[in-house]
């Protein structure tokens, strides 16, 4: 993965401006209005020199960005006919507003990888990466795979949870000893000897396409991971999430 720029918009009731999220695969760095953010998410990103001056236009949440609408666009690699092509995920996240309660509304994600002349999106209102680029893994073609961290060989969430984006666990550095990780106390006990957290979308020269099953899927499991079959679709409709539409 290059770390190349990913251009976008930030829109919030005080309109709409360009901008660009910058990463080294673990933060993420942006500025708007001549403001600078900085998290390790886009539900976490906070001014790096404190709270904007009053007037400002921006609402915060726990000193992290919130009530606004994110848009941008990162290259991902995807694997396909034996080689591995440069696609474009579009993402769309509605960073919801403040609660009486101090809690903030729900966000909603939204992702479309552009791949091969086709577009592959998850569901509306996803709540973080793994699962929205779980529905779109399942849609590719046979044989074709997202080839960044999300699918990785090394890589794991913590079992108590994870957040919306950036807390894929690595760990390339004990490859062999994650490979036999199988259950939640495997991973506890691995858990220290993580390289760092990686972003889901990141890639580095140690990729290794994880099993679809059996050993080495770790304690979170294959990607994408099997979920409960879904109510029948009314005859004649596709499923929710089944296939790509094509698109001029």
């Amino acid at each position: 993965m290059t770390g190349e720029p990913w251009a976008g918009w930030y829109r919030d009731r005080e309109g709409s401006v360009a901008v660009h999220f910058t990463t080294d695969g673990q933060r993420l760095r942006t500025r708007i209005r001549g403001v600078d953010f900085e998290g390790d998410s886009f539900d976490a990103l906070d001014p790096v020199t404190g709270p904007p001056s009053e007037g400002a236009g921006f609402t915060l949440s726990d000193g992290s960005l919130c009530d606004c609408v994110l848009e941008w666009d990162i290259p991902v690699p995807v694997y396909a006919d034996g080689q591995v092509h440069r696609a474009t995920l579009s993402c769309l996240l509605a960073l919801g507003k403040p609660l009486p309660n101090g809690a903030v509304d729900r966000e909603h994600l939204s992702l479309t990888l552009h791949f091969d002349g086709a577009a592959y999106a998850s569901e509306r209102a996803e709540s973080d990466f793994e699962h929205a680029l779980t529905v779109i893994q399942r849609q590719l073609p046979p044989g074709a795979y997202l080839r960044a961290c999300i699918s990785c060989a090394f890589s794991d969430y913590h079992p108590v949870g994870a957040g919306m984006f950036g807390n894929l666990a690595c760990f390339r550095r004990t490859k062999d000893a994650y490979r036999t990780v199988d259950s939640k106390q495997d991973l506890f006990d691995l858990w220290d000897l993580r390289s760092g957290f990686v972003q889901e979308t990141w890639a580095c020269p140690d990729f290794e396409r994880r099993p679809a099953q059996g050993p080495g899927t770790g304690y979170r499991g294959p990607f994408p991971y099997e979920r409960p079959q879904a109510a029948a679709s009314p005859a004649g409709q596709p499923a929710p999430g089944t296939a790509g539409q094509q698109v001029s």
